[in-house]
């Protein structure tokens, strides 16, 4: 389970995107990574034992429990529509290699990759993505490792030359003690931000829950959660060392999109049996994040509205349900994709989909801490709360975004909605029964 919850959160982004910003930038993404560890401790202490107390389907059940059904299928609705933009950007960047091996348009190669992953997760399942998601792991870290020394054979000097001319352009900095919040990787931003983002995505998040209600028990929960923090962060400092052996390779040359550069780098620096093996492990990377994407959408599809609304639905009804879901956020998913390619130069995509999700993770992180801690807030103090959070972090990405960095949104989306709930329960009369 483990594998498949790294496997989940990182894939295609950390890939192709992941480079990119080591390219552009410096080191400094690991402070993200970081906090990814801290926040991953916080949530198999806190929350990990109310789900599985519970015995719970899907992460938004617990809040129906406390706040009745009308917050459930609110949270649950955010879910999907964050979760369909911010995967809609993954599938994206998967195409853009398609695309440059086979001359195929970029649309064309969202509905090819698209297609195929719907076919193996409409017919397997939760068992199969699991399954699935740990070979392509494999495959993927696989590819990150030779495209290692590969640079280090195209490199004149090898990877000695490779650190040396990234040490003279300040290119090796890991920390950053700014206290500018208007710069995504620094040390605060890291470690609180990356934390709260991670308690979001892993606590509040059905497409990682998921994974972690499938463990057998909560001990090994908490040790697949925990150490996938881990595993990130050594991945993480793989690919953004492939990323400077990149800038080396290329001279620090210009490209119109930083996710195309470890692309073109497989397809014109590299012999071909080792380019196939690098352009399935992108599309391994890819597809393992799009079918567990897949299948939670479909999940909380008929477990919090279908079965929400017709509690008599027996178990061949829910499945039924479930494929038909699947079917139609596939659909959805690569028609989100298709739209994105337009919009797709300004930022790398790993940043922009962080950035979607995290106006959304401080709210539903801020409600869960409601429900788990504070008995005295009722349904109403609930919904107003979850509301402020996320309201409040959207106007500082309208507003304020070049002041406030994306990792600062969801810790402030958080404060947000915990304080509006203490504050609205302090001075609103009692909830009804």
């Amino acid at each position: 389970m483990l594998l498949s919850v790294v496997a989940t959160e990182t894939s295609t982004l950390t890939f192709l995107s992941i480079p990119g910003v080591a390219y552009a930038g410096t080191l400094g993404f690991l402070q993200i990574a970081i906090g990814y560890v801290v926040g991953r401790v916080a949530v198999a202490v806190w929350l990990l034992p109310a789900y599985h107390e519970g015995r719970l389907h899907t992460a938004y059940e617990l809040l129906e429990r406390r706040f009745g059904i009308g917050m459930r299928r609110r949270t649950s609705a955010i879910f999907m529509v964050t979760r369909l933009l911010a995967d809609s950007v993954r599938l994206f960047a998967t195409a853009i290699p398609l695309a440059l091996v086979t001359g195929w348009s970029l649309a064309v190669s969202v509905v090819v990759i698209g297609a195929v992953t719907f076919l193996y997760t409409y017919a397997g399942g939760i068992r199969a993505v699991v399954w699935v998601d740990a070979a392509q792991m494999t495959l993927y870290l696989a590819g990150g490792l030779i495209a290692l020394a590969a640079l280090g054979s195209v490199v004149p000097g090898g990877w000695d030359a490779i650190f040396a001319q990234a040490a003279a352009a300040g290119k090796l900095r890991v920390v950053d003690l700014s206290l500018d919040f208007g710069r995504p990787y620094t040390l605060w931003a890291g470690l609180l931000g990356g934390a709260f983002l991670t308690m979001g995505s892993h606590g509040t998040d059905q497409l990682i829950v998921q994974r972690l209600l499938a463990c057998r028990d909560l001990r090994s929960s908490r040790r697949a959660l925990i150490g996938s923090g881990v595993v990130v962060l050594a991945q993480f400092a793989l690919f953004l060392v492939v990323g400077l052996g990149l800038w080396a390779h290329f001279a620090g040359a210009a490209f119109e999109r930083s996710d195309e550069i470890f692309a073109r780098f497989i397809l014109e620096s590299l012999p071909s049996g080792v380019r196939g093996l690098l352009i399935a492990a992108v599309f391994a990377a890819a597809m393992s994040t799009l079918s567990s994407s897949i299948n939670s959408l479909a999940s909380t599809t008929a477990y919090d509205f279908w079965t929400a609304a017709r509690p008599e639905a027996d178990d061949a009804e829910v499945l039924r349900i479930g494929r038909v879901a699947t079917w139609a956020w596939a659909v959805l998913l690569v028609l989100a994709a298709i739209a994105f390619i337009p919009m797709s130069r300004d930022s790398a995509a790993v940043e922009v989909s962080l950035g979607i999700a995290s106006l959304v993770y401080g709210g539903l992180l801020g409600a869960f801490g409601l429900a788990r801690f504070r008995p005295d807030i009722g349904p109403r103090a609930a919904r107003l709360a979850l509301a402020a959070g996320i309201l409040g972090v959207t106007a500082v990405w309208l507003f304020a975004r070049a002041h406030v960095a994306w990792p600062w949104y969801v810790l402030i989306g958080t404060a947000l909605t915990t304080a509006t709930g203490l504050l609205v329960r302090e001075r609103a009369a009692p909830d009804p029964p």
